[in-house]
């Protein structure tokens, strides 16, 4: 470790209902029968990492419910994304979705999430953890639950050495973040056509016209949504397939499933839909209770929205990169530390 790198010990002292190590995801793991996993709301965990110069597959921390409460042994540079929040760095209120300047022996909170249901949490620099399969996300199936606990030390290596920002309300920087709209109330899912949608007569005017309401028995396999359905006709026995992240699939009982990052690979339920990719996120915050409408889109146009998110998930990236090297703070482009893992 050159002198320029540090290790910084973070004391976690709660740990909300459920934490994890989280990243991006596994790559190239499905053709071996492993989901490739990730964080359940991958816009929220890109932009923290973009915010504090990491890369965006970086490891960050996903927060579940409930209280979250760390204490950083030096400074360090973070971002809190996802649901709606509070926040406050020994008891000061800052901002979601920015640049925080943390001193050393300070007490972060994040609790009260609301409008969604989980939170992202990155450090600049490279957290120490496991990996399975390449990937810092859990696995709990293959024994790899990364799960953090009440009074655990992470290990953060890290360029960042403190930068001079006294005023803790006011923006390090002003970024053009890409903030989606969580707000009470019914959301609206684009979704396109799947291959069984033509079997089931009725399903494009009942999923547009109706609201449905997302179940306790939901998890990260997928959402489990009550509401009217209309089973297909015809099919016979669907031989097993394979089924992509947000497929709407109708088993034999009355619900409607959409299938999120940890599903199984391949399954022969019928497929009337498929969430657009850029709704995709927004269906990893849905938490019991939500409802949600959908609307029919045109395969260009459900393309099209999600090149806009990746354009402007770039631009932020670019502006990030440019304003951090500028004054002298650590950035992934520079040089960062690559990814440890825990002894």
């Amino acid at each position: 470790m050159s002198a320029t790198e540090l290790t910084v010990r973070v004391k976690v002292r709660e740990a909300a209902w459920l934490s994890t190590f989280q990243d991006l995801g596994r790559e190239h793991s499905e053709f071996m029968g492993v989901p490739c996993g990730g964080a359940a709301d991958q816009h929220s965990a890109s932009v923290a990492n973009i915010l504090v110069g990491n890369r965006r597959t970086a490891t960050c921390i996903e927060i579940m419910g409930g209280r979250f409460t760390f204490t950083p042994a030096d400074p360090v540079l973070m971002a809190v994304t996802g649901a709606p929040a509070d926040v406050t760095v020994n008891g000061q209120p800052v901002a979601l979705w920015e640049p925080l300047c943390v001193p050393g022996g300070a007490l972060i909170t994040i609790e009260n999430a609301r409008g969604g249901m989980r939170n992202y949490l990155a450090f600049s620099g490279t957290l120490a953890t496991g990996r399975f399969m390449g990937s810092a996300a859990p696995e709990a199936r293959m024994g790899f639950p990364q799960q953090i606990a009440v009074g655990q030390d992470l290990e953060l290596c890290t360029l960042y050495a403190g930068f001079e920002h006294p005023y803790l309300s006011q923006p390090l920087f002003r970024l053009p973040v890409p903030v989606p709209a969580f707000g009470g109330g019914t959301w609206s899912i684009d979704i396109v056509e799947g291959p069984e949608t033509d079997a089931a007569p009725g399903i494009r005017e009942l999923l547009s016209s109706r609201a449905y309401t997302v179940t306790a028995k939901s998890n990260h396999v997928g959402l489990r949504l009550d509401g009217p359905v209309i089973h297909p006709e015809g099919l016979g026995e669907i031989v097993s397939h394979g089924v992509p992240i947000g497929a709407f699939e109708i088993p034999h009982g009355d619900e409607l499933i959409i299938l999120g990052r940890y599903r199984t690979l391949t399954a022969g339920y019928p497929i009337v839909a498929f969430a657009a990719k850029a709704s995709l996120p927004l269906l990893g915050q849905a938490r019991p209770g939500q409802t949600m409408t959908f609307r029919w889109v045109s395969h260009a146009d459900a393309v099209e929205r999600y090149r806009e998110e990746q354009r402007q998930l770039q631009m932020l990236e670019d502006r990030a990169r440019s304003l951090f090297l500028a004054v002298n703070l650590p950035h992934a482009s520079a040089g960062n530390p690559p990814e440890q893992t825990a002894a």
